[in-house]
């Protein structure tokens, strides 16, 4: 048996060990902490692209558009024009060189498909489907008349209009009827997402599209793009021009658009820049207005023909939706379905589209009266 001397100096042995090892995982823990601190302590660190070098300085840009003449570090060799660094926060210092992709995945940023809206699905727009089919269809169907006469078919159009008047179903329906792979760009977007990258990016969705051809590229809210330049204020309005004279760029470029179309469309074209409009880029203008009387009727026919009617007063109907947009005839006709299900019928009735007009256009007011109170 052993001890009692023998067992407290064994215990003291296995205690002393228990210490050494929390003191080593606290050291750890605690080195570790520091790591992290400093971390938190170092300033963040510039991106910026190099415009040009000469010797230990070098011009660089930064991504609000402004360039600097800066220092660079003696452990940074071979710097080159158009390469990525690291700048210091406050003397903007190269600091080191970074791999960046120079350009972007364009097909996350647009809405890429290749529509199956027909012309018999658009009703009351009859004069504006034959000017879209002489100015966008024809060319791509038929280009060999053009190079017969000897001319250049127009680079593209311009759609204008009040919101929900059909101009975005006259693209698809073009880009159906000629087997195009249809662009979606929202000018708003392009400009408020990509500071500093605007323009690149504007060039490689046209890149995408002439890769894509015959393609369509449709730029909804153009004049976010391309509104009436005014003297050059913040960084912000600097890249909206810069973006958008690398888009004229595009559509007057070296590279020929052959088998692209621009199809641009916008509520404003009061605001537009004249540069845009001019002859030679997109010089068609379109007028989609709201349909007259008989464009209604036709809008309706389209939107209640899978629907099950009961007899009623279709005039009646027509002069309640007076002055209605395509888009507000076709929320009429979802509604009134809609009500006809709450009562648990399959036949709409009368009363269920004089309830949905009522609705659409309270909420019509609604949203007028928000946009103008605030």
């Amino acid at each position: 048996m052993k001890s009692n001397s023998e067992n407290t100096s064994f215990s003291f042995i296995s205690d002393s060990n228990n210490v050494e090892e929390e003191n080593k995982l606290l050291r750890e823990t605690v080195s570790q902490l520091k790591k992290e601190i400093d971390k938190f302590k170092t300033p963040a660190l510039l991106i910026g692209e190099v415009i040009n070098v000469s010797g230990q300085n070098a011009i660089v840009r930064l991504p609000n558009g402004n360039s600097f003449y800066v220092e660079v570090s003696s452990n940074i060799k071979n710097l080159k024009a158009g390469e990525s660094v690291l700048l210091e926060q406050k003397n903007l210092t190269i600091v080191d060189k970074i791999n960046l992709s120079k350009k972007f995945n364009v097909e996350k940023f647009v809405i890429l498909e290749k529509p199956t809206v027909l012309w018999s699905n658009i009703g009351g727009l009859k004069e504006q489907i034959e000017e879209i089919k002489e100015v966008i269809e024809l060319p791509l169907k038929k280009p060999e008349l053009f190079k017969k006469v000897g001319i250049q078919p127009p680079k593209g159009i311009l759609l204008y209009g009040s919101p929900g008047t059909g101009k975005t179903l006259l693209a698809k329906a073009v880009a159906a009827s000629t087997n195009s792979t249809f662009i979606e760009i929202v000018g708003s977007e392009l400009v408020q997402k990509f500071i500093g990258e605007g323009a690149k990016l504007v060039k490689e969705i046209f890149d995408l599209a002439r890769n894509k051809a015959p393609a369509i590229v449709f730029i909804d809210e153009i004049d976010a793009l391309a509104s009436k330049r005014i003297d050059v204020g913040t960084s912000g309005e600097r890249e909206v021009q810069r973006t958008f004279m690398q888009f004229l760029s595009e559509l007057d470029g070296f590279k020929p658009l052959d088998n692209v179309k621009i199809i641009g469309c916008t509520n404003r074209e009061d605001i537009l820049d004249p540069a845009i409009i001019r002859p030679g880029r997109l010089d068609r203008l379109i007028e989609v207005p709201n349909p007259d009387d008989e464009g209604l009727k036709e809008i309706f026919n389209i939107h209640t023909s899978e629907m099950t009617l009961a007899k009623m007063n279709f005039d009646n109907l027509f002069k309640s939706m007076n002055e209605f947009s395509g888009a507000e005839v076709k929320a009429v006709c979802t509604e009134a379905g809609y009500f006809a299900i709450r009562k648990n019928r399959t036949k709409v009735i009368e009363e269920d589209f004089l309830m949905a007009i009522s609705k659409v256009r309270k909420e019509d007011k609604e949203l007028t009266e928000f946009m103008v109170y605030g």
